[in-house]
């Protein structure tokens, strides 16, 4: 398979889909609607960071082991 049948979709769900949840991420932090001062709200500012760096990694795994099997 060919990078624009393979990766190209990758770097655009993760690249603007990243993009929009920055932009998300810094709304939130400047109308104080996530205080990081509240321990609970650092653990989900945690938990939402780490989710998307996880899933974007899981997917770039398969990706990687998928054209290997080719």
């Amino acid at each position: 398979m060919d990078f624009e049948r393979t990766w190209l979709p990758f770097l655009y769900l993760y690249g603007v889909g990243g993009i929009v949840f920055i932009l998300g991420m810094i709304l939130i932090l400047k109308t104080k609607a996530l205080r990081l001062n509240f321990k609970r709200h650092k653990k989900w500012l945690w938990l939402l960071l780490y989710g998307f760096i996880f899933w974007s990694s899981l997917h770039a795994t398969f990706i990687i082991l998928a054209l290997r099997s080719q």
